[in-house]
């Protein structure tokens, strides 16, 4: 029988504020916790129905804030729930609430995992709570709201999320965690007006683990034997690519750091784990040599392993992309930056401030460790001059060629560079509202006036007037091809001439989405399929992957195969070098339905000139998986996907998805729904990690 620490039942009577912030802080010297002046303050804040920013270093304990808030939610019958922009970070919080209350009081939704959905507290990304948002308004079933790492505010593409709750939720109380805010002001001022709650600022500097910067010009296995001798591992090795995380973490396989003991302890930790996707060997390795690898293209069952490996001290090194910066709670003494240039999406540049300090913050644990590392490797073109530089002086009479910086994807750095990051604060909260045909749909859905709703959110966003003024243009042309594709109607209010009501086609199943931009398009174009032809399953398949993203890496992957075979083919033939060159710059990766696509395409934007810079993307992934029954694994093996499973399934998911949720019930038969099937099977199957170790929790008897 199990006892969880903070456990409820709702056969007890309701709490008061005084009564629950007396048995949360008992339960805080049972688990022999002392709470810093912030935390403190931060909580009683909260106990007095307050909003509360809280500004605090990484390490000081902010996750301990939001627990004290989830607890009194719990006692006072309300419903709260916890936000964050990373899906391993909202994953970590979810089971360790349900260690803390029991899985039978915390659910979990994040796009590829539902469990326990309607429980009193709920652990979610960004993008899900403000879908509820948008379709309740001050109606969502949520009365307490954690937003953490709220600095993706001000993400390019992400940060409406972050926006829209504190748009439409009036009648929540907010608590909003980051380590990087930067001025608050503007912050503080919406959340009083939205919510009619005083606001408050809990802010301190002093870290419970002080932290060390060096800046070091050795290449970069010395500067980790380094650390390594010098007591400083665990390491976190930040890379800013998949590959390069990759390289690195296969670059270590050669050094012997890790103790024979600590091998045998982590292979009889791993000793009943299945590595059966292509890429689980690989994993294996570089888990038994006491590495640990971790970014977005693995599969989210490898990045828990190692996230469990690493919290157990298991794992010297981890190699991984900046995203495991974001909140995981993985005790690393050290950061090592082997960069301090990225790519944001639109162009190589120096890190942010935020960035830089964002990440630096994941050094030094308390309980773990008394102070933290930070290292900033120099650019390797340097460290390799260096190195010349050294040997040249043994010889001067032999000259050397001086290593140049890279052409492509690269922005020099100094010491200086690293020295102006590290006296830098974060840069302001910049607002970076979009509006879209889902956004669209979300608040049409409402039972009241949607439109007056959507003209509210509108109103109330935080950009300029002036940018405020496209954003109703964009808003009314979104809406005008919505009503002209009837995805919505108009219909008059009986008994009231001059008044109309707009909602959504009741055609669409409940759960219908337009969350890729060219949803629309889409269901344009559907109506041009014929149903009763045999291959109609696999047409709408083709339309449903155009709306889709580029994964980049999976079609290039293609198109090498493509041209492989193709060179072997034109080689057979005798065609001359040049020839053969011309020939193979002529293909393409796979792009079924191409000339429908792009034709209807081409019609389409002439009726809709808001698809703007928007482009149709005919692909082949999909459906080349389905029409030859290709396995995850076998199709993974066939265009060496290894390292980028994570890709892969994302992809599949997103696929899933549209079929489920996008294509309307109309134009579904017997056939699409098997499609439908099969992609839903082939997730579950490769990667049921979540599920399963809810399920596992679910299975221990409670005592409550």
């Amino acid at each position: 029988m199990i006892q969880y620490p903070l456990s409820y039942s709702f056969r007890d009577e309701i709490y008061t504020p005084d009564q629950a912030i007396d048995k949360f802080l008992a339960w805080v010297t049972e688990q022999e916790k002392e709470l810093y002046p912030a935390q403190e303050e931060a909580i009683l804040e909260l106990y007095n129905g307050k909003n509360v920013i809280l500004n605090t270093p990484t390490g000081s304990g902010k996750s301990l804030v939001a627990t004290a808030l989830h607890y009194l939610s719990l006692t006072s019958r309300r419903r709260s729930v916890y936000t964050s922009p990373v899906k391993a970070l909202v994953n970590e919080k979810f089971f360790a609430l349900c260690r803390d209350f029991g899985p039978h009081l915390v659910g979990l939704l994040t796009g590829d995992a539902a469990v326990n959905r309607e429980a009193p507290i709920l652990c979610c990304t960004a993008e899900i709570l403000a879908n509820m948002a948008l379709r309740k308004g001050a109606d969502v079933p949520v009365q307490d709201v954690i937003m953490d790492e709220f600095h993706y505010y001000a993400d390019r593409d992400r940060g409406i999320a972050w926006q829209l709750p504190l748009l439409t939720m009036k009648k929540s109380r907010f608590l909003l965690m980051s380590a990087t805010f930067g001025a608050t002001e503007f912050i503080e001022k919406e959340l009083k007006k939205l919510t009619g709650l005083q606001t408050v600022l809990v802010r301190s500097v002093e870290r419970p683990v002080p932290l060390e910067f060096q800046y070091s010009e050795d290449p970069l296995d010395q500067t980790v034997t380094s650390l390594m001798e010098a007591g400083k591992a665990p390491i976190y090795i930040v890379n800013f690519s998949q590959r390069e995380a990759a390289q690195v973490a296969q670059s270590f396989l050669s050094l012997n750091f890790c103790p024979k003991e600590q091998k045998a302890r982590i292979a009889e930790e791993i000793a009943e784990y299945r590595f059966g996707s292509p890429y689980g060997k690989e994993m294996k390795t570089f888990l038994r040599h006491g590495v640990g690898l971790h970014h977005a293209g693995l599969l989210p069952k490898y990045r828990i392993l190692v996230e469990s490996l690493a919290q157990k001290g298991l794992l010297k090194i981890i190699s991984g992309t900046d995203t495991l910066g974001v909140g995981v709670n993985i005790p690393i003494r050290t950061v090592l930056f082997t960069r301090l240039c990225k790519f944001d999406g639109q162009k190589t540049g120096i890190l942010t401030a935020r960035d830089f300090h964002q990440i630096s913050g994941r050094a030094g644990r308390k309980g773990f460790d008394v102070k933290g590392f930070v290292t900033v490797q120099a650019p390797e073109h340097v460290i390799e001059n260096k190195k010349l530089e050294k040997k040249a002086l043994l010889n001067p009479r032999k000259k050397f060629v001086k290593a140049k910086p890279p052409e492509k994807g690269f922005v020099p750095w100094t010491e200086e560079t690293f020295r102006k990051l590290l006296d830098s604060d974060p840069e302001p909260l910049r607002s970076s509202f979009q509006i879209s045909h889902g956004m669209l749909l979300n608040v049409l859905s409402r039972t009241s006036d949607g439109c007056g709703a959507m003209r509210q959110v509108l109103r109330d966003c935080h950009e300029s007037d002036a940018a405020k003024v496209h954003l109703h243009k964009r808003a009314f042309q979104l809406f005008r091809a919505l009503v002209q594709k009837k995805v919505v109607d108009i219909i008059p209010v009986a008994d009231r001439f001059d008044e109309r009501k707009v909602k959504v086609n009741v055609d669409l199943q409940e759960d219908f989405s337009m969350d890729q931009t060219l949803s629309l398009f889409l269901l344009d174009a559907l109506v041009f399929l014929d149903p009763f032809e045999e291959t109609y399953p696999l047409q709408l398949l083709s339309l449903v992957e155009s709306i889709l993203e580029n994964p980049t890496l999976i079609l290039a992957r293609q198109l090498e195969k493509i041209k492989s075979e193709k060179l072997a083919e034109l080689k057979l033939q005798g065609m001359d070098y040049e020839d053969r060159l011309n020939e193979l710059e002529k293909l393409e990766y796979p792009k079924p339905m191409a000339d429908f696509i792009y034709g209807h395409f081409n019609n389409f934007i002439t009726k809709h000139p808001w698809v703007e810079q928007e482009n149709i993307r005919p692909k082949s992934i999909a459906r080349e998986i389905y029409e030859h029954h290709f396995s995850f694994s076998e199709y993974a093996r066939e265009y060496k996907l290894e390292r980028a499973e994570g890709i892969l399934l994302r992809y599949i998911s997103d696929t899933y998805k549209a079929l489920s949720q996008t294509v309307p019930h109309s134009v579904k038969n017997d056939a699409i729904d098997d499609m439908t099937k099969f992609f839903e099977t082939m997730l579950k199957e490769t990667d049921s990690s979540l599920v399963d170790e809810w399920k596992k929790l679910q299975e221990l008897k409670v005592n409550v």
